[in-house]
């Protein structure tokens, strides 16, 4: 059989069985044994259990349970709470002030703990009541902390990233640097259209009265100054050649767990264990995913789908931007079903090559991809965000939360553009600090 169809019949396989609700790791092990078995017979079976292996015998996929456990020592403390009261305190007297803390406090929280719904419901909690109440509609409210939440993993660090440089072995300092800028420019314009928004709907952006005093200003800067610092210098021992992603993370989370012990007074066994508990389940479920998208990797390029999708893709008689266009677009389908990490791991060795071919920089499209998957995150029927903040506000219907969401994810496919356009936003930094792109 042709291997074209071939791949798809694994892509309807593959989307049947995920649509059933089992678990991606096992979807992708199941969906790759049996096209190994169908196709190349029972001997060929003796490889998978290396294969698997082989996917998690990477020194680099340290890092990412010890970011995760950096991430939940913040989102199980109350530092959420409090990088919040900072910005609100700070920017009460601005007009506009409160959703402008909002979303500053997703890209902050995001940075700290590189998890999506972590930031959706850490911030969400606190900030989508105290909008509701000051006036803000409800679809702006939710959806803007929808959207925030997705930067967690475009701001570094970021264990989409560091996923990102494992499967397509690119530099993951690099790549951290590469999304730092775009991350930026994805916070202004969700600060913009909010803003924007909430006065076209006839809010009225005076400033708070009864403001802060300046003793309260300060009061709560100590509890959030030295988890800035953590971030800080994590990024500093990465990108300064001090240590490796995997050391650097690992240090990360000690001074994390320090900190949330020695400012909230988290000491007792139960708290800690809640801490690593959660940390253990959602690496384990990344490596799961990891190791499953090796083997499925493997059985792609076995029955040779790989090379013949990427011979079919390079031999298009189109541009490269018309290239770009339909990536792009099938990057958007596969994140509407698929989770961001499960995304790279299966399209990203195939589709970086093409894209090398193309002239595209490949740092720049590891930020194209990345905000492919943002968009993933608030949009059905996957949607992780949306559902994290209908369970944190239940009277607001999903209708109303996922088209207050739609106007930040045409934010996101501006950014796209904006990249498009200006593509050093993302390769000026890393190029500046790290030199050219090896």
């Amino acid at each position: 059989m042709d291997p074209l169809y071939i791949g798809l019949l694994v892509a309807i396989a593959t989307i049947f069985v995920l649509s059933s609700g089992i678990p991606v790791a096992f979807g992708l092990g199941l969906v790759a044994v049996v096209f190994l078995f169908v196709f190349e017979g029972f001997d060929s079976l003796d490889v998978v259990a290396e294969t698997f292996f082989s996917g998690l015998a990477e020194f680099a996929l340290v890092s990412i349970p010890m970011f995760i456990v950096m991430g939940a020592a913040v989102a199980s403390s109350p530092a959420g709470k409090d990088l919040y009261a900072a910005l609100d305190r700070w920017l009460n007297r601005v007009p506009g002030g409160l959703i402008i803390s909002n979303i500053g406090a997703c890209s902050i929280f995001a940075a700290l703990s590189g998890s999506s719904p972590a930031t959706c419901a850490a911030i969400g909690k606190m900030g989508i009541p105290e909008m509701r109440k000051r006036g803000y509609p409800d679809g702006l409210a939710t959806g803007s902390i929808a959207a925030g939440g997705t930067l967690g993993i475009l701001i570094p660090p970021s264990i989409t990233m560091i996923v990102y440089g494992i499967a397509t072995e690119t530099s993951i300092g690099r790549l951290f640097l590469a999304g730092l800028l775009p991350g930026l420019l994805l916070t202004v314009l969700f600060m913009c259209w909010s803003l924007y928004t909430a006065w076209r709907n006839g809010y009225s952006f005076k400033a708070q009265i009864g403001g802060y005093s300046w003793r309260e200003k300060f009061e709560v800067l100590p509890r959030v100054f030295p988890f800035l610092v953590i971030i800080v210098g994590v990024l500093y021992v990465l990108y300064g050649g001090v240590a490796t992603p995997s050391e650097a993370a690992g240090v990360g989370a000690l001074f994390c767990l320090v900190l949330v012990v020695v400012i909230y007074g988290m000491w007792q066994p139960r708290k800690i264990w809640a801490i690593l508990s959660d940390s253990m389940k959602e690496s384990v479920m990344i490596l799961m995913i990891i190791g499953a998208s090796a083997l499925f990797s493997y059985t792609l390029s076995s029955l040779f789908v790989t090379q013949s999708v990427a011979e079919y893709i390079a031999n298009l008689d189109i541009g490269k931007w018309q290239l770009l266009i339909i990536i792009n677009l099938f990057l958007l389908v596969a994140g509407f079903f698929l989770p961001p990490v499960a995304v790279i791991l299966m399209t990203a060795p195939i589709l970086l090559p093409i894209i090398i071919q193309a002239g595209f920089d490949p740092y720049w499209f590891a930020v194209v991809f990345t905000i492919n998957m943002e968009i993933g995150l608030i949009t059905p029927p996957v949607g992780l965000n949306l559902y994290v903040i209908n369970g944190i506000v239940p009277d607001v219907s999903l209708p109303t939360i996922l088209k207050g969401a739609l106007p930040f994810m045409l934010c996101m496919v501006l950014a796209i553009a904006i990249l498009c356009v200006f593509p050093e936003i993302a390769t000026w930094l890393p190029n500046y600090l790290m030199g050219g792109a090896l």
